[in-house]
């Protein structure tokens, strides 16, 4: 791309408080507002699927993605009031392939895809967005005020979620924010600063940097800051032993267990795991659920069953889960009350998969909570 020339000009209107605030500063009377500047951005010059353009505000960002990325240069959706966030995605998206994009930047929560845009946190409507701009035809998607009107632990983490994604479906992807601490976590393949006219280029792609969790043993009663998140319902068994882990010191994802009897053998299973939404996207639940299964491993077999296609898909992948049911329409799973008390079955017509965890088992551990 060849060097841009950028000149705004805009008319001063020389009122008696203009004329006032130039005497006060000895500042030069002017018929015009003029600034100019030029920006070179080599983009051509190498492959790339995310950019950055990165500075404080009124360095001129918003003004040179206009100039360069012009109708590509995406400031907002217009949003149903009551239809829920699928029905604004194109007519030509089957719900596979939104649900699928919305999961992977990080939006995993099918309740939540059922609200209007409006009753969604910032940290739900940022990720929307982001899916729904990735999901139209251009060759370059440029967000402006990326990541501005959000938590910055959640800005971080959303960034890991959307890089992955687009670099997946082989995308380019430009922000443009006034942060620079999610660099690390968006990982872009070339960096712009307009206030210091430095483009750079970074060739080799960069670990994010670890996200550390504390995991307790928690009370059933935590889950209800989590059970409307979960794809399937928010009832939970009166025996379930619950965990939590903690980002920061903040809530982040849980995990509860419960006692499998069987005639021939018994065993353990994962009863409910739910990640908060503004923290889904960068592993958390599926490290806590591993966590947790290494844990009971120590005593008994522990298996799993889900229907959501996020953590199928993950565990089909993984070394420490093995399945034992591909997935399908499975004929009954028993559903819980909140007083533990059996309801009708809960999968009947779902599509399920069961997997066993074979991964390390934590002995240590199983014995500082006190499960052996």
């Amino acid at each position: 791309m060849p060097i841009v020339d950028i000149i705004r000009e805009s008319q001063v209107i020389r009122s008696p408080r203009v004329i006032q605030l130039e005497g006060m500063f000895g500042i030069p009377a002017e018929k015009t507002s003029r600034v100019a500047w030029s920006a070179n951005l080599p983009l051509e010059q190498f492959a790339w699927n995310i950019g950055l353009i990165v500075g404080p505000s009124g360095c001129g960002k918003t003004t040179l993605a206009r100039e360069l990325f012009k109708n590509d240069l995406i400031d907002g959706f217009e949003w149903f009031q009551k239809k829920s966030i699928i029905d604004a995605f194109p007519r030509e998206m089957g719900m596979k392939e939104i649900a699928a994009l919305l999961s992977s930047v990080g939006f995993s929560s099918p309740p939540g895809w059922l609200k209007p845009y409006h009753v969604l946190s910032n940290g739900e409507q940022f990720r929307v967005t982001i899916a729904r701009a990735l999901a139209e035809p251009s060759d370059i998607v440029a967000i402006d005020e990326y990541s501005s009107v959000v938590d910055r632990t959640v800005a971080q983490i959303s960034s890991c979620a959307i890089a992955k994604t687009v670099r997946k479906r082989k995308q380019k992807f430009i922000a443009i924010t006034c942060h620079y601490d999610i660099i690390n976590w968006l990982d872009p393949d070339w960096i712009y600063q307009p206030a210091t006219d430095d483009f750079q280029w970074r060739c080799e792609r960069q670990s994010r940097p670890p996200i550390s969790l504390e995991i307790i043993n928690v009370h059933r009663s935590a889950w209800e800051l989590f059970r409307k998140h979960h794809y399937l319902d928010g009832s939970i068994h009166k025996s379930a032993n619950c965990f939590m882990a903690l980002v920061e010191g903040q809530p982040a994802a849980f995990t509860a267990v419960i006692h499998f009897p069987h005639k021939t053998a018994s065993s353990f299973r994962e009863h409910r795991t739910v990640c908060l939404p503004d923290f889904q996207g960068a592993g958390i639940g599926h490290a806590l659920s591993e966590y947790v299964a290494s844990l009971y491993a120590c005593k008994k077999k522990y298996s799993s069953v889900t229907g959501h296609p996020a953590m199928i898909y993950h565990r089909a992948k993984s070394r420490l889960w093995k399945l034992i049911r591909k997935p399908s329409s499975a004929n009954r799973q028993d559903g819980f009350d909140r007083e533990g008390k059996h309801r009708k079955a809960s999968s009947h017509g779902r599509i399920t998969a069961s997997f066993r965890y074979i991964g390390p088992k934590r002995m240590k551990e199983a014995k500082r909570f006190g499960l052996i």
